[in-house]
Formats: C-alpha cells, structure tokens, sequence
C-alpha cells in the first residue's frame, strides 16, 4: 500500500506546536532512560515529535475476509481453524500452517523464523485470526510471517472498530509499544484553537479540517476511511498537514532571506569598461538570454543589499561567461571574486576559461585546491589576503579558516547543490565586513523544475538562460540492450576513423569509487583489446588529480580518440570534438544525471549521438527515463518528469543541499497548493510575525539557519 503522511527523515529536539507539546517523553507512561535513548536516536524527544510521526499505512483489521474471497497482493484479516501443521528444513527451516474457514479453498501460513514455544500453538483444531498479504504459492494463496492472534473460544473479539497504523520503525522498540507511546501522546493534544495556527480564511477557503482534527485522523482513521485517498495523499486530513508544512518551510526561507539581506552588501557600479572589454574578446556573440541574465546580474550587483541569485540554465547555455562578466565588474569595482566548485575537474575548467577572458585584460586570477601546498599554497593564500589575487577559483579549500580575502565583493557557486549548506555559509562568511556580506551568484546546469524551484529556491532570486548558443547540434539519442555491444563498438571505430572522440561511461549501483574504478579499468582494458588501432584513456574519481588532469588535457587535445571514464565527467568537461556518448547500465541512473552526461557531446559542429545501454529486463520506471531521454533534449521538461519519477529528495541530493526532508508534503502531489503557501507567507510575515515564528519551529526548527544558505 503507498504511504500516505510520511515521514522522510529525522530531526532533533525543537520547541513545540505549543507549550503543552515541548514536554520531554519521558512523562509518557512506560518510558524510562532506555525507552527514551531508543526515541531520541530516531529524532523523537518531545510529544510534539510523536504527534508528527505519522504512520506508513494502515491495516484494516476492521473486518474479516473469507479465505475463499482473498485476492493476491492485497492484505487481509481472516479467521480459520487449523487443519494441518507441517515442519520442513530442506533448504532452511520453514514452517507451514494450513486454515481453513468452511468457505472455498485453504490458506497457508509460512515461518521462515520460528521457535518450539511457537510450533506449540498451532495445533489441529484451534482457531485464529491473522492479518497479511495474499501471494500465490505452491499450493494456493499463501500468507508470509503474517501477524496473528489465537483465539480462546468462539465469544472472542475478532475485529477492530478503526484501522491499525503502521509507524516507521524505532529500533529496538516493538511496533504495538510505539503505536501505544503515540496514543498517549495524542491524549495530550491541546484543545483545537490552542493548535491553530493557519488563518482562518485559508483553512476555510480550501475546505480543510483543523489541525487538531487531522492528526487524529492521519493517526486514527475511522473504519469508513477511504484508504484510496490515504494511498494517493490526497485525504483532507493529509492536506492539511501538506499545507501547513510547505508554509513552514517556505516561511523559514523566506525568513532566511529577510536576515541575509538585513546586512547590507557593497553596492558594485563600475562604468563597465572591463566588461566590455571581455566581451569584445571573445569569439562568440552573447546569445539575447545571456544578455538578459547578465543585466538582471549586474542590476542586484549595484544594490546596497546582498544579491541571492540562481543562474540556471541547459548544459552548454553560456552561463560561465555570464559569471565571468560580473566578475570583471567586480574587480573594476576595487573588489575580489571567488569561485567554488565541487570537483577540482570542473574548477580547473573554469580556471582555464576565467584565465582566457581575464588575463589578457591585466586581471590576476589564482588557484586554490587540496592539492596546492607548501609554499605554493603560502603564496597563493598571501596574494588573497593582500588583495593582489582579484579572482580566486578552487574548490572546498576555498573555505578553510586560513583563506582570508582582502575586499571579497562577489561569491559565485557552480553546481550548488553539490556542497553542504554549512560549506556555502562559510564562503559567504569569507567576505563578511562589519555588517556587509559578499553578493551570491549561484549556477547550477541541472534545470529545476518550477515546483520545486518556488518551494526549495524561495529565498533566492531565479534567472534561465533559456537559449541555445548558435552552432550547437542536437543530440540523437538511441536505447539498446547491452546484448547489442558489439554493434556499440564499432559505431565508436567508425567515429573515430572519421576524426571523432568518443565518451565510454561505465556506471554501477554500489556507492563506492573503489568499485567504479574497478569496473572502469575492466572496461578500459576489454575495449583496448576489442579497438587496438585506437588511443584509450582512463579516468575514475581513485586517480590522483595530476593524472585525472593529465587525461583530460590529453582527451582535449585530440591525443585520445575514446575516453573509458565514470561519472566523474557528468559536469563541466568541454571537447567540442566528442561526438558519441556511451553510457553503459543507463537504466541506473536518474534522468538529470542521464541529461548531463549527453550534454558532454554536441558542442561542436558535428552530429552527434548518445547511445543508452541498458541490461534487460528494465523496471517500468527505467523504461520511462529511457523513453523520455529519447524523446526530449529540453533539459526543463526532462527535469519536470525526473521530479515526477523520483521526488524532490532525490533529484537535488537532500542530504547534500539542506532542503528539508518533508514528513507529509509532496513537491509534485501537492504542487497546486503552492500558490496558497506564497499568498498565506506574505499576510504572516506582513501581520502575524510571532505566528509565523510559531509555524516554522513547529515543522523545520533549528534547520531554518541553513534552509536558505
């Protein structure tokens, strides 16, 4: 059954809907130090934490069901009498239990855990109630460790007047304890206008019930609950919860934006000669989205208060080259700029580039990363702190407490999502001056769809370059079975015999670079073998970064004709010459990530190709991210459906980003009410500031610092 309020991740102590919930659990009845230590581990300190720890699903043990009207995959209560025990140890222990209960058919309940205390019960004749999911089986529908209630005598109660909750696990709590621990808590629900906290207009017009009235609810479902709108998140009871969640995290964005800005930054208004000076350099002309982000760029830059800008736009879209420009800004304004990036591949990329457009204007642009040492490293972090190195590019080492800025005036982040929030604090903390922060650009090539941009982007300003620079070419996309490699090999000989380069991307499931660099040196010498008139190199994230440079300067320079690599070159390698991708095991990998990946060909001139191979049977899911990719090379669309395949959490890496893990919202269910959300943020924060306060330490608590970072 689908989860209806669902709680995607755990939280630590916070003050609490209202006085009566920030009561330690320790008052609860049955809940000593050590029942306490188990709760706290999983982020349940105060009765408010249990009111919002709402269930997976829900069991109806409200009626029971002939074993002769079972339907398979659906779960069940039924009651029959034993007919038959049996005890196997064949291939591991398995105990079978057949009932019956005089309608058509038996039903067979298999232990594969059991113990003699347990085999004692089940004796010919008695009757019992058990409660699990029908599958066929050898013998007719069977029921795996069902839960199950032996039963006296025929006066005995057999069902449930309201539908059982399912809690996420506690560990080392037993199910029928937390389900208890949670009703006792919700005994001590404050009245429902103590509760309140949504204006009553909202809550009226959308139809909704109280607060008070939807957490019974979600916790206690009546029988004739329509457990199909509980599967889908769609029962007034969720929405309501939905609603009032989204509103807290966007109001604790918001409120993170407000502080930001209440510091003030260096208004950077600079004549622009510099600026035109890189733009009569270059050997492309800005496409009129560019031009149009770069004004929008340049007119945050010339206020007194901190711009907070996200650039986002296709892979291949120019938005280097905007950043660049408002960087040259910058330094004629007086003032420094740094630039982080989360691989040391793609900051040296943008090293090569800034280095290009600066240089030649007299602009000095430096280097910093873990692999910058001794007394280069010395010099490099003295020339920052003098203020003689105007544009600094590296990667997380920007950050360390001994990189200290001269005037930082600009903090541009690449793939933002990629760093820690307290990673992006810390750069923007480099250029903190009294009560002056530096302005933040932020790029990302992964498009975010609409939806979550409006929830998860709500302290940030939002600009698309939504245009193509001239002379890029469409990527043809196909999908073929890995049983067809050999075809994929000789389609890498033939574009390579005509001058081409060619990508080979191996990925696997295991999370470990130990692993993929394994694979991809497998590859790597079975490709070798197979292609022996061709110049392979290799590159996984196990190789130190001078021979991961040196490849990649290789492979750039023509000297490779095909590149075996992991996901390492998903951002940022730039080979106008490449012009076939290979991405093998694609059905692995979510549609962003896929996107990314073929965005690494056609950047040149010549048709290219991205070949999708996939090892059958594929799962419904990877049949649609195939078919999609096939079909679309709008980075917007595809972004829109991989949100509708996989969720927010894990299109942006939640763990990675700060964005909060929502317990009962959906990005993509529940979008509709984001209009609402924006419209009840703005009456809060204008006429209830303390009610606003109220709603988001009820849903995001300390974790607001950081929600908008």
């Amino acid at each position: 059954m689908a989860a209806p309020p669902r709680r995607r991740g755990t939280r630590g102590p916070e003050p609490a809907l209202a006085p009566s919930g920030a009561a330690a659990l320790s008052t609860l009845p049955g809940v000593g130090p050590k029942v306490a230590e188990k709760l706290a581990a999983r982020g349940l300190l105060s009765l408010q934490d249990l009111w919002l720890h709402l269930p997976l699903r829900y069991e109806d043990r409200t009626r029971v069901t002939p074993i002769g009207a079972l339907q398979p995959g659906v779960s069940a209560q039924v009651e029959g009498r034993v007919e038959a025990v049996e005890r196997s140890f064949r291939f591991r222990p398995t105990l079978r239990v057949v009932i019956r209960d005089g309608s058509f058919g038996g039903l067979v309940l298999r232990f594969f855990h059991f113990n003699r205390a347990q085999l004692a019960q089940f004796v010919p004749g008695r009757r019992l109630l058990a409660y699990g999911e029908a599958r066929p089986g050898q013998h007719g529908l069977e029921m795996v460790h069902p839960s199950y209630k032996l039963l006296a005598d025929e006066g005995d109660t057999v069902v449930r007047d309201r539908l059982d909750p399912v809690y996420p696990a506690v560990e080392g709590l037993g199910p029928q304890s937390l389900s208890r621990l949670v009703g006792e808590a919700l005994q001590r629900l404050p009245p429902a206008d103590e509760l309140e906290l949504l204006p009553a207009g909202l809550r009226q017009r959308l139809q909704l019930p109280t607060l008070r009235e939807a957490l019974l609810t979600a916790h206690r479902p009546p029988p004739d609950a329509d457990l199909r709108e509980f599967e889908r998140g769609i029962h007034p009871a969720q929405r309501r919860l939905a609603l009032e969640e989204l509103l807290a995290h966007h109001l604790s964005l918001r409120r993170q934006r407000i502080a930001l800005r209440a510091h003030g930054a260096m208004p950077v208004r600079p004549k622009g000669q510099l600026a035109a000076a890189l733009r009569a350099g270059l050997k492309f002309k800005l496409t009129g989205a560019q031009q149009r982000v770069l004004g929008e760029v340049a007119q945050d830059m010339a206020r007194p208060e901190p711009m907070l800008r996200l650039v986002q736009g296709d892979v291949g879209s120019g938005k280097t080259v905007v950043a660049a420009l408002a960087a040259a800004n910058a330094v004629e304004a007086g003032r420094q700029v740094a630039l982080m990036a989360p691989t040391e591949l793609l900051a040296e990329q943008h090293l090569t580039n800034f280095r290009a457009w600066l240089e030649p204007l007299g602009l000095q642009v430096a280097w910093l990363a873990g692999k910058v040492t001794g007394k280069a490293r010395a010099a490099v972090l003295e020339e920052i702190a003098s203020g003689r190195a105007q544009v600094v590019v590296g990667t997380h080492a920007l950050m360390r407490d001994k990189v200290l800025f001269s005037s930082l005036a600009l903090a541009i982040v690449d793939e933002q999502h990629r760093f820690g929030v307290h990673q992006r604090l810390a750069l923007r903390d480099k250029g903190l001056s009294g009560a002056q922060v530096p302005h933040q650009l932020v790029m990302t090539a992964t498009p975010i769809p609409r939806t979550l941009a409006m929830s998860a982007y709500a302290d940030l300003d939002v600009s698309v370059i939504d245009e193509m620079p001239p002379g890029r070419t469409p990527v043809q996309t196909v999908a073929i079975s890995g049983d067809r490699r050999g075809d994929v090999v000789e389609r890498i000989r033939a574009a390579c015999a005509e001058g081409r380069q060619a990508y080979w991307v191996c990925t696997l499931i295991e999370d470990s670079e130990e692993v993929e660099a394994q694979a991809a040196q497998t590859t790597y010498e079975q490709l070798g073998a197979l292609l022996p008139e061709l110049r392979l190199g290799l590159l996984h994230g196990r190789m130190k970064p001078a021979e991961k440079q040196a490849v990649m300067a290789a492979f750039k320079a023509g000297e490779l004709n095909l590149l075996v690599a992991t996901t390492v070159i998903e951002v940022g390698v730039d080979v106008p010459n490449a012009s076939l991708m290979v991405i093998e095991n694609a059905e692995r990998l979510g549609l962003a990530q896929l996107h990314q990946l073929r965005g690494r060909v056609g950047r040149g001139a010549a048709a290219s190709s991205c070949v999708l191979m996939f090892k059958p049977p594929l799962s419904q899911m990877a049949r649609e991210r195939l078919e999609v990719m096939r079909a679309s090379t709008d980075g917007f669309l595809i972004a829109e459906k991989d949100l509708e395949l996989r969720g927010p959490g894990e299109l942006l890496g939640t763990r990675q980003t700060g964005l909060a893990s929502f317990r009962v919202a959906d990005l993509v269910r529940d979008a509709d009410l984001l209009p609402e959300v924006h419209v009840a943020a703005d009456q809060l924060l204008a006429d209830a500031p303390d009610t606003a306060d109220r709603l988001v330490q009820r849903w995001v608590g300390g974790a607001a610092r950081f929600a908008g970072a």
